[in-house]
């Protein structure tokens, strides 16, 4: 039977507990737990804001919502916790993008949502990025990096490694053989060692990888009590129900309701960065609202987040690792092209042609607890040769989306899916 309620009866119930078993905490993004914070944080010595355009913004975050509803609707995910990286994605992809031609071109340029924006000021922003956002809050660890690996028998063109140096600030390295153990240490170094392996082995016909790593730790603002931790029973897909450990926090914290799900937000350090829960009510599932999520509702949410005095959130701990190839989301993205040998046009990487991408793949890590949340992401393009509650209270008690963003450029660092929490 099911148990979900919708707010307004939660809200009008006088004995939610009692007449209730299943009301506390979880989470949905990459990337927790609780706190309170202001819509627009207060800049300090300990706060640098991250100066993008807001153009550049909503077109990221409609990538990021865009991608993440494929992501989810692949078959293999429907019944699956899932949780991935728009931002390393992205910039992975910009990357690619500097190397390509022609339809090729346009259509990365077109899935990545930045026409109207010249390659020239995307790869400014993406320098900026890289530069500004591990200084956005000195209460946070963030750290971003980009790498481009070729076959020491491939000679990539001299222009386009030197925009990876330039404006990507990418490490470049040749490999020999099919070893992979260099490119899993790179990816172990960036990410604090959460993310040990992307590749068991380089096919021989692979020449080429771009790869960018994303590492975020941060503490929350307001921690949770290790000892108001709890088990808690949380409604799963099917209608039955798991205890989980419930973490709970009671504070000033931003909440915001609308039709179909209620939000809370989450800040870590100084408030820059946060993590945003937003959970279904009434018979809504998760699934909907990551369909029907969109950069518009993201803002729309954003801005009617309130203050709510001794708000009551409950959050559940866990920890996730996830694989994902995303060839097919992103050929459903519009990008099909790169991916095909002999029409692929990667010709600014080499002007022998010859080339296509052989898969886009994305490793994650998020854990979650009374302390704060730790998230990292490793997105590797292989590049080929052709061959031929009551009042107040909110809790993330059944499946639930949760993203992570930097609050001054508004852009999205990590989305999850959580179905089914655990440690």
């Amino acid at each position: 039977m099911t148990r979900a309620l919708s707010l307004e009866t939660i809200m009008k119930s006088s004995s939610f507990f009692q007449s209730v078993m299943v009301i506390v905490a979880t989470l949905f993004l990459l990337w927790a737990a609780l706190g309170c914070t202001s819509s627009t944080p207060s800049v300090d010595n300990d706060m640098t804001p991250v100066t993008i355009s807001s153009k550049f913004s909503s077109q990221t975050n409609e990538f990021a919502f865009e991608f993440f509803k494929n992501l989810n609707n692949e078959a293999a995910q429907k019944n699956k916790n899932v949780f991935a990286s728009p931002l390393s994605l992205h910039t992975a992809l910009g990357m690619l993008l500097n190397g390509a031609n022609g339809k090729t071109a346009d259509e990365i340029q077109k899935t990545l949502k930045l026409s109207g924006t010249s390659l020239a000021e995307a790869n400014k922003i993406y320098q900026k990025l890289m530069e500004e956002f591990p200084k956005a809050d000195a209460k946070v660890t963030l750290g971003l990096a980009n790498s481009v690996w070729y076959r020491n028998t491939f000679q990539p063109e001299t222009d386009f490694l030197n925009t990876m140096k330039t404006w990507f600030k990418a490490d470049v390295t040749s490999f020999t053989g099919s070893d992979a153990a260099p490119l899993n240490q790179w990816a172990s170094d960036k990410t604090n060692g959460k993310i040990k392996k992307v590749l068991d082995t380089i096919d021989p016909q692979m020449v080429m990888f771009l790869m960018n790593a994303l590492y975020f730790k941060g503490d929350w603002k307001y921690s949770f009590s290790e000892k108001l931790t709890s088990d808690y029973p949380f409604q799963l897909s099917n209608g039955e129900s798991k205890n989980v450990k419930m973490m709970v926090l009671e504070n000033t914290i931003r909440v915001g309701v609308r039709d179909t799900y209620f939000a809370y937000e989450l800040p870590y350090g100084n408030g820059q960065y946060t993590m945003t829960v937003i959970v279904p009510i009434s018979t809504n599932q998760v699934s909907d609202l990551i369909n029907n999520f969109s950069a518009t509702e993201w803002a729309t949410l954003q801005s009617s987040m309130k203050d709510t005095p001794k708000a009551k959130i409950g959050l559940p701990k866990f920890t996730l690792e996830y694989e994902a190839n995303l060839n097919n989301v992103l050929k459903t993205m519009g990008m099909p092209t790169a991916f095909i040998p002999n029409s692929a046009d990667l010709t600014k990487i080499s002007a022998k042609g010859g080339l296509n991408v052989g898969f886009v793949k994305q490793n994650t890590f998020v854990a979650v607890d009374e302390k704060g949340t730790e998230a990292a992401a490793v997105t590797t393009i292989g590049i080929e040769l052709t061959s031929a509650g009551p009042s107040n209270y909110y809790y993330a008690d059944r499946p639930f989306m949760f993203v992570i963003s930097e609050k001054t450029s508004n852009t999205i660092l990590f989305m999850g899916k959580m179905l089914e929490p655990s440690l």
